[in-house]
């Protein structure tokens, strides 16, 4: 593994998300060894992930390499590994490239898509928590309309063109939106011999309503700039199975789709080894205290869409998406500036700065502080926040000439098939 020795206190950080990237940006002048294992050599800004499955980005443009972030950092090491095992007995962790003993670890391994146990969903569906996953949803995409291009048969490019997409919260709603402002502004002038109607995009959710963490004007707004884009939205709509052709659903509705995108869920991403009674198993999540300490462990913390820290504002934690990860993550690294200099530590405390989603161009629906906003302002709001949390200069120029060029050609520039998608 090549760690260098050190008489300092060590720290391990398994995940460079939002979490792991957070506390290791406001450590860099700890007296301590930090090294950091991911699975990748680059951290993922996961909010715009439904973008590059779309067409609208590429990939380089919300992936930054972790080496760079943290160059400047004096005793850093980073090792691209899967860890395997956690032995917090005797304070080491068995990875894909060997062992290493660590002073103190942190938990930073986010979240897995949860397929509820549904092989044929697993089997046959299309997450997108990764790039490569992103990339294969683009791929396949554009396949599927190629093929559809070329086929005679009715039905067939019926089903090559119908888009199914299972779950409503903001992954699935942003991701429907984009769908179908592909539809409207690039399947008519690409494909002039394809019926622009014959697209289908249905969106189906299980609740009540689309957006269901966000505010009833946010989800009635929403609601409407979907329809309005020509998204098919079904409420009370549970997928029984897909079968790489059909989506059944428990209410008897059925859809012939060749593309189906599963955007119904997380689970946490625990590693082996830590004690199950330090774990809330039906979420797979870690249980911690007001510090990121895992409950029964001293020098052992989580961050982030792993960790559960039940507060009386947040009972069941707090939610998963990328704000909690990155202010726990501000807050573990002050205290242990605060640790390592023998000084009492501060309780986290999460600061909610408010929920956004984009439907699609002008339309963006947000909740801040009580305050609701939906249209072109939201839409320009979430631009400059997403902007503005995106990693690296040349990130935010990159993206930010995509959307300009976007906005005003009504184009998706990166509709690449590069790496073909083949169903395994």
């Amino acid at each position: 593994m090549n760690i260098p020795s050190t008489d300092k206190p060590r720290i391990v950080v398994i995940g460079g998300g939002f979490a792991g990237i957070s506390f290791l940006r406001n450590i860099r002048k700890l007296k301590a060894q930090v090294v950091l294992f991911d699975r990748h050599n680059y951290h993922t800004f996961q909010p715009l992930l439904y973008q590059v499955s779309t067409a609208g980005l590429e990939p380089d443009s919300i992936a930054y390499p972790i080496r760079k972030i943290l160059r400047n950092h004096k005793d850093f090491h980073f090792r691209m590994a899967e860890v395997l095992h956690i032995d917090t007995a005797a304070n080491t962790l068995e990875t894909s490239i060997g062992s290493l003993s660590y002073d103190y670890l942190i938990i930073a391994t986010g979240t897995r898509t949860n397929f509820f146990g549904n092989e044929s969903i697993e089997s046959n569906g299309m997450p997108m928590k990764t790039v490569p996953q992103a990339l294969d949803i683009r791929s396949l995409m554009l396949q599927n309309i190629e093929k559809a291009d070329m086929t005679p048969d009715r039905e067939e490019r019926s089903k090559l063109l119908t888009f199914v997409v299972t779950g409503a919260g903001p992954t699935g709603v942003e991701l429907a939106g984009a769908l179908a402002e592909f539809k409207k502004g690039i399947l008519g002038h690409d494909y002039p011999e394809l019926n622009t109607d014959d697209m289908q995009i249905h969106l189906l959710e299980g609740g009540a309503k689309v957006l269901s963490p966000m505010s009833d004007y946010a989800s009635k707004k929403a609601t409407k700039f979907l329809k309005d884009l020509g998204v098919e939205i079904h409420l009370h709509t549970l997928v029984e199975s897909y079968d790489g052709t059909t989506v059944k659903t428990r209410n008897n509705k059925t859809f012939r789709a060749a593309t189906f995108i599963w955007a119904a869920g997380v689970t946490g991403a625990p590693v082996a080894g830590i004690d199950a009674a330090a774990m809330i198993e039906r979420e797979k999540r870690y249980k911690v205290d007001n510090y990121n300490r895992i409950e029964g462990f001293e020098n052992v913390f989580a961050l982030g869409d792993i960790a559960l820290m039940e507060t009386e504002d947040y009972p069941m934690g707090h939610p998963q998406v990328a704000q909690p990860a990155i202010q726990q993550g501000k807050r573990l690294a002050k205290n242990f500036k605060r640790m390592l200099a023998d000084k009492g530590l501060k309780p986290f405390k999460y600061f909610d700065k408010g929920t956004m989603a984009t439907i699609g161009r002008n339309k963006a629906v947000c909740d801040i502080r009580g305050m609701h906003f939906a249209g072109a302002f939201a839409w320009f709001l979430w631009i400059f926040v997403h902007l503005w949390f995106l990693v690296g200069f040349r990130n935010r120029v990159v993206t930010f000439f995509n959307w300009t060029y976007n906005y005003i050609n009504y184009d998706r520039a990166a509709r690449l098939i590069i790496r073909p998608f083949k169903k395994s």
